[in-house]
């Protein structure tokens, strides 16, 4: 028995290695001798990391003061913004150069200026995934474990991996209209971001945190719809990445949606508890006062009776010693 599942492990092994390899027979040669893509492993060993760094992040600052970061947190974030605009520019000026189709758009995998322009974009955009796992390791360092959620390491952790497999296979056509999306989303979150964090005087002005999540999720919905209509025209683009891109996004509509709701709709709990516990104490302070009075009139009553009977008891003994 354990001699058929190892055989079955082996074979399951040799598969997958022996796809790999074919998939490299049709992967874009373009990019291969570029940073992190001759090979899955480093991007997988950052994650890996990255991953360990959650784990142990925690224990580490758990008996720790948290640390501040204004400076760098300020820093960061703007350079974010210009990253993400730079990112954005560049997909916009090289598509419309290379008269992009916004509807239908095959991957061109030759050298053409315009083509290898949106590829090295396309490939900014991947390391940009990486980058942005500092912000988990900001919240980490801050002590902000509660905006370490599954969304928010869901979400940087797989765009960062699977973004490998886009810029490997597919570095171009319709790949750019995601990344172009989502680059300008993250300008404006970016922007929020380091607006936030330049302090109180700026962060009274910041009431469109919401309207963020709203965008996002609107993004999610135009990027199903953009690749189902790619779908129905049959769009020279791998369907196999299309059916893909489908799943990925209706998981972070999930996502972002119970986000949006905990977050915006639905009462949170620390102002229910704190509802509940400003009522309990109105009531108790209420209740307890009439207590209270009930007590006093009792008592008084008592001593009233007391004082009757004393006095009753004196009169009655003086009529005594006159008689």
């Amino acid at each position: 028995m354990l001699a058929t599942n190892m055989e079955i492990v082996t074979h399951l092994i040799n598969d997958t290695i022996e796809f790999y390899k074919w998939g490299l027979t049709i992967a874009d040669k373009r990019v291969e001798k570029w940073p992190l893509m001759d090979s899955p492993l480093p991007t997988l060993a950052i994650s890996s990391s990255y991953l360990l760094f959650l784990w142990l992040g925690p224990k580490y600052m758990r008996n720790r003061e948290p640390f501040q970061l204004k400076k760098t947190l300020v820093a960061y974030n703007f350079s974010m913004v210009f990253f993400n605009f730079f990112i954005c520019k560049e997909l916009f000026m090289a598509a419309r150069a290379a008269s992009y189709s916004y509807i239908c758009q095959p991957v061109n995998y030759s050298n053409d200026p315009n083509e290898v322009r949106i590829a090295a974009a396309l490939w900014w955009y991947f390391v940009s995934k990486g980058v942005e796992y500092l912000d988990t390791v900001f919240f980490i360092l801050r002590k902000k474990f509660n905006q370490v959620s599954f969304l928010h390491v869901y979400h940087h952790c797989t765009m960062f991996t699977l973004w490998w497999i886009g810029i490997k296979w597919v570095a171009g056509g319709q790949s750019f209209f995601g990344a172009h999306m989502n680059a300008a989303i993250h300008v404006l979150m970016y922007l929020y971001y380091g607006l936030a964090s330049c302090g109180p005087k700026i962060q009274k002005f910041l009431w469109w945190k919401k309207y963020l999540t709203i965008i996002q999720m609107i993004q999610f919905h135009v990027t199903i719809g953009h690749t189902a209509l790619s779908l129905y025209m049959d769009c020279d683009f791998p369907h196999w990445m299309h059916y893909a891109l489908i799943c990925y996004a209706v998981t972070f509509i999930v996502l972002f949606g119970n986000f949006y709701y905990q977050t915006y709709r639905r009462l949170p709990r620390r102002d229910r508890d704190s509802s509940k516990t400003a009522k309990a104490l109105a009531n108790g302070g209420v209740n307890g006062v009439s207590k209270v009075a009930n007590v006093g009139q009792v008592a008084g009553k008592v001593d009233e009776k007391l004082e009757k009977q004393e006095n009753g008891r004196r009169k009655r003994k003086g009529r005594a010693k006159r008689d």
